[in-house]
């Protein structure tokens, strides 16, 4: 890491710079008045099939993905592989539930989760509580696509300290700053074609180059040690990592499309069928992510954590450095160039889609809800377009000023918090029998448990639930939530004794064509 690879680096940049360009000239795609929300915070709700799959995948597979999927195998072996059967369960979810939701917000103008929230329950702290689960959970997930740009920079070479060293952070900061302010919704719609192909090629080129440089992949996995090609044993009175992985699959898919990124992918489709046709392409991105845990063992197998030309950037990054170290053994420079580009790329789609869809949420929930009830429709995008900016400054203050592990926890507990909207979003839309006010002690009780669990179980998504003399381990956002609905549907038939249900603005047939 102490020379520039002035090969790589360049063609970075000059990938770089043609991103840089669709995301302004985006805002002149598919013509509409930017200074209405749904057309700056949703695209004008007109994304055909083929863009809202470019939009969504690019918006679930990140750069962080990309970094972190491959590092996990790389350190602690085969329960990486969670992530291919959770996107797998996750479609069959996205066919079902969320074409009712977008048409149901196609027709009464909701933007947010909190906008249907409100609507089909008419209690506006419920839906506060949801739009600020939302945002709080989506911040450090921008923080942390800002690492994957920061890994890849040091891969190149450039380092150093102060701001010399951030300097080229700031200014992919600025660049995807100032592209979304300007294109909203449009410009990471079109980067992600380009995002995407460039991870594909980048992929397949790793598992046919590497298994060739390195005999096949039955060296591979010899290479492996044998504890990280299976799942730990369980010990005596309990489960182990099979619970670990079965529940971290299962958990990490319910909370997948509650994230408001996912959301306003999805709410940016032309139609219910795009939507639906989505869910059924869609898994050939869970493919992709499984040859990305491979890269892991492939980073095993070459030996990169012990060559002593990776060891700064394994001291600087630990085990996120283990796929740029295998690109920069394995591929020559004008290939790292396009790698490290697609990891660099895949960094700014999600983070534009994640700083919209908080954007959307404070303006419609909080700033239109509790501040300014009438706005003018500019005014109201304009809020957007500037708390986009104040969403996006605050991940770029907190990766500079805070350790990188932070960010990792905060975005880990990410997934327990967000997870705990279901009851009220996801089974919402379905059925009205549950109380606004039964919902929202559900959710406080669960988040404040999930809290706890985290921080019992030293920072760490997963709990040692015991239950009759043993011990499940377990993904704490799956118990919690259980939690939160146990408790609404308890409180339900009490709270309604008590005061009754709220008028829903909704009717069944706006639920579906």
């Amino acid at each position: 890491m102490a020379e520039i690879n002035w090969t790589a680096l360049i063609i970075f940049v000059l990938l770089f710079g043609l991103i840089t360009y669709l995301g302004f000239a985006a805002a002149h795609w598919r013509k509409g008045d930017l200074d209405l929300l749904h057309e700056w915070g949703l695209g004008g709700r007109r994304f055909g099939t083929v863009v809202t799959w470019f939009l969504i995948g690019g918006d679930l597979y990140t750069a962080y993905t990309f970094i972190a999927v491959p590092a996990l195998a790389f350190g602690a072996g085969a329960i990486a592989f969670f992530a291919v059967p959770y996107t797998i369960i996750i479609y069959p979810i996205l066919f079902l539930v969320f074409p009712r939701l977008w048409y149901v917000c196609h027709k009464h103008n909701y933007i947010t989760p909190a906008d249907f929230v409100r609507g089909r329950f008419g209690n506006r702290w419920l839906a506060l509580a949801v739009t600020i689960t939302g945002i709080v959970a989506t911040m450090p997930y921008i923080a942390l696509q800002l690492v994957g740009i920061q890994v890849v920079i040091g891969a190149m070479g450039i380092s150093g300290s102060g701001w010399a060293a951030d300097l080229p952070l700031i200014i992919a900061f600025v660049i995807l700053a100032a592209f979304t302010y300007s294109s909203g919704l449009r410009a990471p719609a079109s980067i992600a074609i380009v995002k995407d192909i460039l991870i594909y090629i980048t992929a397949f080129a790793a598992v046919i180059v590497v298994p060739i440089e390195l005999g096949g992949f039955g060296k591979i996995f010899a290479a492996v040690p044998p504890a990280k090609l299976l799942l730990a044993v369980p010990g005596a009175n309990t489960t182990g990592s099979y619970s670990v992985y079965a529940t971290l699959a299962l958990g990490s898919a319910l909370a997948l499309f509650l994230y408001p990124h996912s959301i306003t992918g999805i709410l940016s489709a032309s139609s219910g069928h795009a939507i639906r046709r989505n869910a059924a392409m869609l898994p050939g991105y869970s493919f992709m992510l499984g040859l990305l845990a491979l890269v892991g063992f492939f980073a095993i197998a070459v030996g990169v954590g012990t060559a002593p030309e990776y060891a700064a950037g394994f001291k600087q990054f630990g085990n996120n450095f283990a796929v740029p170290a295998l690109f920069l053994h394995s591929f020559p420079s004008w290939f790292v160039g396009i790698a490290f580009a697609a990891i660099g790329i895949g960094a700014l789609v999600p983070a534009a889609i994640m700083s919209i869809a908080a954007a959307n949420l404070y303006t419609r929930n909080i700033h239109r809800e509790f501040i300014n009830k009438n706005p003018t429709d500019k005014e109201e995008a304009q809020m957007a377009k500037w708390v986009s900016l104040v969403v996006k400054l605050g991940a770029l203050i907190f990766i500079l000023l805070v350790p990188t592990q932070f960010a990792i926890y905060l975005q880990l507990l990410g997934g327990i918090l967000i997870i705990q909207t279901l009851p009220s979003v996801l089974i919402g839309v379905y059925t009205r029998w549950f109380n606004d006010w039964a919902l929202l002690v559900g959710w406080a009780c669960g988040t404040a448990t999930g809290i706890w669990m985290f921080v019992a179980a030293n920072l760490t998504p997963n709990y040692p639930l015991p239950f009759a003399g043993y011990t499940f381990p377990g993904y704490t956002a799956l118990y919690t939530v259980i939690f939160n609905l146990a408790i609404a549907i308890v409180l339900t038939p009490l709270f309604n004794a008590m005061s009754g249900k709220p008028i829903d603005d909704t009717v069944a047939s706006d639920y579906h064509v």
